[in-house]
C-alpha cells in the first residue's frame, strides 16, 4: 500500500512517501508562511521523485498537532481534499511513532473520512466590531 504523509504543525513541513510501510522518499522544507504555496508542489516532487502519481496513493496520514493553527488547516485540508478526490482512506495521529501508527491503522482498514487537527488550545475569538 503506497501511502502519503503530511506534516505541517511547525515552520519545517514534511512530506513522505512509504510503501508497505517502507520509506520510498521523505522531504523536509523550511515552509514558514510559504506552506500554502509550496506543499502541493513538494508532494508533486516526491510522487515524481519516486516515478508515482496521485493515483498510485492509496492512504494518507496526516500529522494532527499539536502546532501552529495556520500550519495544520493548510496541511489537513490538503490531506483531506487528496484523500476525498483520490477516494483513499486518511487517518490522523500524533505522538513520536505517528507514521507506524498512521500506517497500521490504514493497513487495519480505519478511515476518519475527515481528518480533524488537534490545536492544543482553544482558538482565541475576538469579539465582531458593530
Amino acid at each position: 500500500m503506497t501511502v502519503l504523509t503530511i506534516r505541517t504543525d511547525k515552520p519545517e513541513a514534511e512530506v513522505g512517501l512509504f510503501e508497505n510501510e517502507k520509506e520510498v522518499d521523505y522531504i523536509k522544507w523550511q515552509a514558514h508562511k510559504e506552506l500554502s504555496v509550496t506543499l502541493n508542489a513538494k508532494i508533486n516532487q516526491i510522487l515524481n521523485k519516486s516515478s508515482k502519481s496521485l493515483t498510485d496513493v492509496k492512504g494518507i496520514t496526516v500529522y494532527s498537532g499539536p502546532g501552529s493553527f495556520t500550519g495544520l488547516r493548510i496541511g489537513f485540508s490538503v490531506a483531506n481534499v487528496l484523500a476525498y478526490s483520490l477516494a483513499v482512506p486518511i487517518v490522523s495521529e500524533t505522538s513520536k511513532n505517528w507514521i507506524a501508527n498512521g500506517a497500521a491503522r490504514l493497513k487495519k482498514g480505519e478511515n476518519e473520512k475527515i481528518a480533524v487537527p488537534k490545536y492544543g488550545s482553544p482558538a482565541i475569538v475576538s469579539t465582531p466590531r458593530k
